[in-house]
């Protein structure tokens, strides 16, 4: 038996997103806690799923408030490192009116590109049944570094690898070398979950069906999810696919954190029934499951402390049955 159900790496920041104006008419932003592993871990957490994050984050005011809701939340910091020379990471998401934003980063360098290999507790990664990661871990080096050796860790001792590219085009110096990353990280993968727009720009093709074909001809993945976006989602598995539609809401606010919400849906169900013999019924189950939480998440603002519990998406579904 192993501790943990999912260990995640990568990055944990202060989402500054907005709140409305001041009485000068200036915006005001909220400090959220957010990332996209820790943001996958908090779900799961609500899922009943045991966690811990691997990353690193300021010895300042920001990285202690990061810290503090990690461990209110139940998810595991024994290897949360704290830099002293290096400020926390920030970003600041600016929300469009349909719900949908764009990313500023003030990273040049952040805390989470600093974590190096020797930071990494491999006795933590061999305890685990699944490691997750994205490719903000992959823009820079020595960070690079760590997140191939805690993948081999953790894969070595039989965990299932579950990847997000997530990509954020302003933090990499091209577009090539990103590709290059996101290309090892499907190498690595027995789940994959790649947003419409990522996997248009990885396979160049605009039909998602030959997208994924074009990605297995050279990474055999077992389970393939397409989110894709207000058009809902797909599961790719063996020979064909499962599509689910999406829960469109009226009080939607944002959609940060709904990727990462059915991201850690997806490794719920997989974590549950395993890869081998998934039937069509499971896969429309899995899918609107991670569905529906998605769509609760964008009426919230933030991600890593408002994920809904179980019982609210079974709620939420029920209403809609």
């Amino acid at each position: 038996m192993k501790t943990y159900d999912v260990i995640a790496l990568g990055e944990l920041l202060i989402d500054f997103t907005q709140n409305g104006l001041s009485e000068q008419g200036n915006g005001l932003f909220e400090a959220n806690p957010g990332g996209a592993p820790c943001n996958v871990l908090s779900m799961l957490n609500n899922l009943g799923k045991k966690t811990s994050f691997i990353g690193k984050v300021g010895k300042d005011q920001f990285g202690l408030t990061l810290k503090k809701a990690l461990d209110e939340l139940g998810i595991g910091t024994e290897n949360l490192m704290m830099d002293s020379e290096i400020h926390t990471t920030l970003a600041l998401v600016h929300t469009f009116a349909d719900g949908d934003r764009d990313f500023s980063f003030y990273r040049n360098p952040g805390a989470d590109m600093m974590l190096r290999e020797d930071e990494l507790d491999e006795e933590l990664l061999k305890n685990t049944r699944l490691f997750h990661f994205g490719t903000l871990s992959m823009t820079h080096e020595g960070v690079r570094k760590a997140t191939k050796k805690a993948l081999a860790a953790a894969k070595g001792a039989g965990a299932l690898v579950s990847f997000d590219p997530n990509l954020r085009e302003p933090l990499w110096d091209s577009l090539e070398h990103a590709k290059e990353q996101v290309r090892w990280g499907l190498g690595q993968c027995d789940i994959l979950k790649i947003s419409d727009n990522e996997i248009q720009w990885l396979t160049g093709e605009t039909d998602f069906t030959e997208g994924v074909k074009k990605i297995r001809e050279e990474f055999p993945i077992p389970l393939i999810l397409v989110s894709m976006g207000k058009e809902g989602s797909r599961a790719y598995y063996k020979d064909g696919y499962v599509e689910a539609a999406p829960f469109l809401q009226q009080n939607t606010v944002e959609t940060t954190g709904a990727g990462d919400t059915f991201c850690a849906c997806i490794i719920n169900y997989a974590l549950d029934h395993g890869l081998t013999d998934l039937t069509e019924a499971q896969l429309k189950e899995m899918l609107t499951f991670a569905n529906a939480a998605a769509s609760i998440i964008t009426t919230r603002k933030g991600a890593l402390r408002v994920m809904p519990s179980r019982q609210e998406v079974l709620d939420f579904l029920a209403a809609r049955a």
